[in-house]
């Protein structure tokens, strides 16, 4: 009798900690009462609600912009502007994916056709982010000992060499085309007609 009103005990504190519907809340100590500020002594935060003793801090609507350093010259206007990349100029910022030959024939095998796709897909380059849109070049670096076609967008003149004295074949892919105003117009008379 004892074992079985014990096993109903914890059968009935099973079912008290399962959730139902009525019984969800939040965590205890997760939500917390928004402090009222300036709302009186029985609010709890004295004569000057947590603000000070006056000044500009301390009025309705009061207080300074980011970075404001009471009219001294700030911080951000007293240290110089950044060159290149850093400054926002495209200066620093790479034009194509670069692989070498060099790897080409350690990840490739005879006959295979090199593309941006296939060199991604190997992980010899990592492409994320601005690097996606952008084409892949070929440069001369190491040595090429297999017979590859190579598809890219640029090659340096030695890959160029190198690729072809292995027998392989070099595909340039045609590059995407810059924007014009006469282009356009031109493309736009040509849709209209």
């Amino acid at each position: 009798r004892a074992a079985a009103s014990e096993a109903n005990a914890q059968a009935q504190e099973a079912e008290a900690e399962r959730f139902r519907l009525n019984n969800l809340s939040p965590q205890p100590g997760s939500k917390k009462t928004k402090k009222r500020i300036g709302r009186g002594y029985g609010a709890g935060q004295g004569g000057s609600a947590g603000k000070g003793m006056r000044g500009q801090n301390a009025r309705s609507g009061g207080g300074t912009r980011p970075g404001f350093e009471g009219g001294q010259n700030p911080l951000y206007r007293r240290l110089p502007k950044l060159r290149g990349i850093a400054g926002g100029m495209g200066a620093g910022q790479k034009d194509y994916n670069v692989v070498n030959v060099g790897l080409l024939s350690d990840v490739f095998a005879e006959g295979d056709e090199v593309t941006l796709e296939a060199l991604t897909e190997r992980r010899v380059i990592d492409v994320s982010g601005r690097e996606r849109s952008l084409p892949l070049k070929v440069l001369g670096d190491g040595a090429v000992d297999k017979k590859l076609v190579v598809k890219a967008a640029a090659f340096s003149k030695s890959a160029e060499e190198k690729i072809a004295a292995a027998g392989g074949e070099v595909v340039t892919l045609p590059g995407r085309k810059k924007w014009t105003r006469a282009d356009h117009e031109a493309s736009k008379k040509a849709a209209e007609e």
